[in-house]
C-alpha cells in the first residue's frame, strides 16, 4: 500500500504543477490583458485547490500510517531534527505544503470575493503564485522525479 500511496503522491505532484502553472498563467494574462472573469478561470483555481487537498490527504497518510520514514521517527522527534533529510520528511516537508494549501484556499476563495474582474485574476495569479512557490521549495528534488 505504501508504494502505491507513493506513486500516486508523485505522479499527483505533476498534476498540480500543471494546474498551477496554467491558473497563474490565466491569472496573468486576465490580469495585465484587461479579460473578463470565465468560468474556466474560477474552474483552474478550483481545480488547483481540490489536487492540492487530495496531495495533501495522500501525503498525511504517508506520513501517519505507512512511512517507513516518519512513522518510526515521530516518537523522537527532537533528535530526527538533528538529522537533515529526516528534518526535512519530518517538518519541513509537511509544514510548508500545508502553508501552501492555505495559500492556494485564499486564493479562490479572494478570487471568488472579489468585486471586479481584474482584482479577480490579479488575486488568482498572486496567491496561486505564492502557493506554486511554496511547493517548489518543499519538493524533495532528490527523490526520482517519476516513481512508476
Amino acid at each position: 500500500m505504501y508504494e502505491i500511496l507513493l506513486i500516486i503522491h508523485n505522479l499527483l505532484r505533476w498534476v498540480i504543477l500543471i494546474l498551477g502553472l496554467a491558473a497563474v498563467i490565466r491569472g496573468l494574462s486576465g490580469w495585465l490583458g484587461n479579460r473578463n472573469w470565465q468560468p474556466l478561470d474560477r474552474r483552474l483555481g478550483s481545480f488547483y485547490t481540490i489536487a492540492l487537498d487530495v496531495q495533501f490527504l495522500v501525503g498525511l497518510m504517508l506520513y501517519f500510517v505507512f512511512s517507513d520514514l516518519t512513522s518510526p521517527n515521530l516518537g523522537n522527534f527532537g533528535q530526527a531534527m538533528g538529522v537533515p533529510d529526516l528534518r526535512f520528511f519530518l517538518f519541513d516537508h509537511p509544514f510548508t505544503m500545508l502553508v501552501a494549501v492555505v495559500l492556494a484556499h485564499l486564493g479562490t476563495v479572494l478570487a471568488r470575493r472579489a468585486d471586479t474582474d481584474t482584482s479577480k485574476f490579479r488575486r488568482l495569479a498572486i496567491w496561486t503564485l505564492l502557493s506554486l512557490l511554496a511547493i517548489l521549495v518543499a519538493i524533495p528534488w532528490s527523490r526520482p522525479l517519476i516513481r512508476l
